[in-house]
């Protein structure tokens, strides 16, 4: 090939200067060009003096061999673009099985070093099309073993490839010797840890690690007490792996503790990583006091700090001193939105008595701090939101008159805006329909008084008695005893009580809803000239002249089969307001209904006729008076008396 280029030397086509590149250009065969990227040399035409080249973009593409000598780079054959290019199926094989030489052929193509993205880059998803993470998770781990490879601590500084091996102690060792800084330090350290190992020689190791970090503990005890505490809690790890003994006046953790007001602070500088370690020197540190230093801590942390302090306390036996803390924080509504946003997502049944509504409006009032404090994060509000069962779980045991109020308060709260208030009001009023009216500030059937008999709104007490009295009470016997069982989450007795628990609450709040709108009656001041609450009015069908009487009384009295009916029932209604010779029409049950009315007469309220025994609370007269309820929306049906 040198000859046919001397020739073109000669034929004045091309400069002496171009021989050597092109002869190294054809040698390797690839080549990449700045805008084009990589391309394979397909034919050297020494007659017209050009190259063919199969860029990714542009296939067969003809350039001048001066020029082409100018622009293009050679690439040679074992480069891992050439490789891709020549042995796609090989590279692969080598990702799955030779990890180690697939990264030291892509190390020497970017001339011996190259940081992670390079290596992602040239790689996937050609080589690796898998998961990257993964992959890489495990190489690097592999790297860090081997005495080859520097890999560094920063992810943007590059991995090195080294032809003599040196061993991993030495390397490890001279990079704790040349980090810059206490912190730097540490990131050495934290990887000598974690190949302990291969080293040759531990206690020598810990030796000079023990004395470089006790100079440096001492500089950082008073300005960076968190970085110093750091250093104590891995000095003492290499002590004890190295089996050495502490030297006279070193600074110790408690040393440190005792030099500070600010623990919250400190444990937020700590590595997360590091807290219940931390946690653990802080007790040892102050024996007599530790759990009311931290149980006044908590109020100022992180929620995942709350989590670890709360643990502590807990294994120690502190659980009821920790309730009493939070009761007296929640019920003054100064407890700060990370420790309610623990407490929320915690919400272990330890914390039974303390979860409850008033959680919810200290919440309120702690996002309605973070907000004048022009807290830029909304953690415990994002999290109230997200977790759809939260707000009733707070809610499910109170009042409905509590509730009422913590609607009130929902509603003029500036911790939500427009639409997240409005998704939690919804949650509220599809368990709570009589909040709907507070809600839209209007008048709705939930709120208007129910006229009820006597005897119907005894037995309506009798249950709500019965159901707050007994079964309430039973039901969390049953869920103390289901907890005692041990795993709540394979528990399935402590699940089927906790669920009939909902469901009783429910129903409580539901009782105490229609109680307190029932107004009782004895019917004596029915009118007599139209159809109205306790009356008696026969009516006549025109289409086949069958005649009924009906016996209209309050909401829960209902015996279809004496022709007593509830004045909210469809056909009450469709009656209600109209005289004899009147006739009416409606909708029962999809179908039309016609009839005349022919006499009124009002009932006796000595002989009233009751409603079956148990017939006023019974589910299906529950769900009749409901329907009833929605045909009752429309303002001509609504009675007048």
């Amino acid at each position: 090939m040198r000859e046919e280029l001397e020739k073109l030397v000669a034929a004045g086509k091309i400069g002496r200067q171009h021989v050597d590149p092109l002869l190294q250009l054809i040698q390797c065969g690839y080549c990449s060009h700045r805008s084009w990227g990589f391309g394979k040399i397909t034919t050297v035409d020494t007659v017209f003096g050009r190259l063919l080249i199969d860029f990714q973009s542009r296939p067969g593409h003809s350039m001048d061999l001066a020029f082409g000598v100018e622009t293009l780079k050679p690439i040679p054959s074992e480069h891992i673009l050439a490789r891709k290019a020549s042995d796609l199926a090989g590279l692969r094989q080598m990702a799955a099985l030779q990890h180690l030489d697939l990264i030291r052929l892509v190390l020497k193509s970017f001339g011996g070093s190259a940081t992670a993205d390079q290596i992602q880059g040239v790689l996937v998803p050609d080589v690796i099309a898998d998961d990257w993470r993964k992959w890489w998770e495990g190489v690097k781990r592999e790297l860090k073993r081997n005495g080859h490879f520097i890999v560094p601590l920063k992810k943007s500084d590059p991995i090195v490839y080294l032809e003599a091996e040196i061993s991993i102690q030495d390397r490890l060792m001279q990079e704790f010797r040349a980090a810059r800084g206490l912190k730097a330090r540490l990131l050495v350290m934290n990887e000598i840890l974690k190949v302990l190992d291969q080293l040759t020689d531990l206690p020598t190791v810990s030796a000079e690690i023990e004395g470089m970090l006790n100079a440096e503990i001492i500089s950082h005890q008073q300005t960076m007490p968190a970085l110093a505490l750091e250093a104590v809690f891995t000095r003492d790890e290499f002590r004890r792996l190295g089996g050495l003994t502490a030297g006279d006046n070193e600074i110790s953790a408690a040393v440190i503790w005792n030099q500070h007001t600010n623990f919250g602070q400190v444990f937020e500088d700590l590595p997360a990583t590091k807290h219940k370690q931390a946690l653990q020197s802080f007790r040892d540190a102050f024996p007599d006091r530790w759990d009311a230093l931290l149980l006044k801590m908590m109020n100022g942390v992180s929620a995942r700090l709350c989590g670890e302090c709360a643990r502590l306390l807990i294994q120690e036996g502190k659980l009821d001193n920790l309730k009493d803390a939070l009761a007296r924080l929640i019920s003054g509504h100064n407890a700060n939105s990370e420790l309610l946003l623990w407490l929320a997502k915690e919400r272990s049944d330890a914390f039974a008595d303390i979860l409850g509504p008033e959680v919810f409006r200290c919440m309120l009032s702690a996002m309605e701090r973070d907000q004048f404090n022009e807290v830029r994060s909304n953690r415990l509000g994002d999290f109230v939101l997200s977790d759809s069962e939260l707000l009733l779980e707070l809610i499910a045991s109170a009042d409905l008159d509590i509730i009422r109020d913590l609607t009130r308060a929902l509603l003029i709260s500036p911790a939500f805006d427009d639409k997240d208030r409005g998704s939690l009001l919804a949650r509220i009023v599809k368990n709570y329909p009589s909040m709907q009216a507070l809600i839209t500030g209007g008048q709705n059937r939930q709120e208007t008084g129910l006229i009820v008999s006597w005897s119907s709104l005894e037995r309506r007490k009798q249950e709500y008695d019965e159901l707050v009295h007994k079964r309430i009470p039973a039901n969390s016997k049953e869920i103390a005893i289901a907890r005692s069982y041990g795993d709540l989450r394979e528990n399935h007795e402590y699940k089927a009580a906790k669920e009939m628990h909902r469901l009783l609450m429910l129903k409580k709040a539901e009782l105490e809803s229609q109680l307190v709108r029932a107004r009782g009656t004895d019917f004596s001041d029915a009118k007599s000239d139209q159809a109205s609450i306790g009356t008696r009015v026969q009516v006549t069908d025109p289409a086949n002249q069958h005649t009924e009487t009906f016996t209209i009384l309050g909401a829960w009295d209902s015996d279809p089969t004496n022709g007593i009916i509830s004045y909210l029932s469809p056909v009450a209604q469709g009656l209600l307001n109209h005289r004899p010779g009147e006739e009416v029409e409606f909708e029962l049950e999809g179908t039309r209904r016609r009839y005349r009315i022919d006499r009124v007469e009002p009932i006796d309220p000595a002989q009233a006729p009751a409603a079956p025994v148990g017939a006023g609370s019974s589910d299906a007269d529950d769900s009749h008076a409901a329907t009833a309820e929605d045909q009752a929306a429309q303002p001509s049906l609504t009675p007048t008396g």
